[in-house]
């Protein structure tokens, strides 16, 4: 019987931790992104939408705007998870691409940008102190953690593009690439 009573109260301690893991969330996270996206928003409407889009249609015409250059500006303006909202502006075929670069870039780019991934900020300051417990300068593997993962957020987006291709024809879906021509 102490077995089942202890099964039975493990079994309900599993859903305390969840809940007391909900309610931390309510008072930290959540109100956060909601934050966020009231300031995005903000940002978009003092900036103007046709701005902002023209900057996303001029991404979207080649893939090294596309997967390098808006994945950065948009993350280095607006953070994680923000940033993945700038792919609303962009053709639908190329927002699978769009939301694999960003997702890269918000994770290579926290060592020299800190502000963009806090949450996450634990991972490098890890890796981190090793470096510096090594001697080594960390300011020089946070650059290369950057280049490397802006090189991989183009190779990672131009493979989604063939990826979303293949699977539109095989699905027979046909998603736009137009990118609208905004004065």
């Amino acid at each position: 019987m102490d077995f089942i009573v202890k099964l039975a109260e493990g079994f309900m301690n599993l859903f305390q931790e969840g809940a007391d893991v909900f309610i931390g969330w309510m008072g930290s996270i959540v109100p956060l992104v909601l934050m966020l996206l009231i300031a995005m928003n903000t940002l978009i409407n003092i900036l103007g939408e046709e701005r902002v889009t023209k900057l996303a249609h001029v991404s979207a015409r080649n893939p090294v705007t596309r997967y390098m250059v808006l994945p950065f500006v948009s993350a280095f303006m607006l953070g994680n998870p923000m940033s993945m909202t700038m792919g609303r502006f962009l053709p639908e075929f190329y927002k699978p691409s769009f939301i694999a670069a960003q997702m890269q870039f918000c994770h290579t780019s926290n060592g020299v940008f800190p502000h963009i991934n806090p949450g996450e900020l634990f991972v490098w300051l890890g890796i981190a102190q090793g470096i510096i417990n090594l001697g080594l300068n960390e300011m020089e593997l946070a650059i290369r953690y950057l280049l490397v993962g802006l090189v991989m957020n183009f190779v990672g987006g131009w493979v989604t593009d063939f990826i979303t291709e293949k699977l539109c024809k095989q699905q027979n879906v046909k998603l736009s690439k137009e990118v609208e021509t905004v004065v």
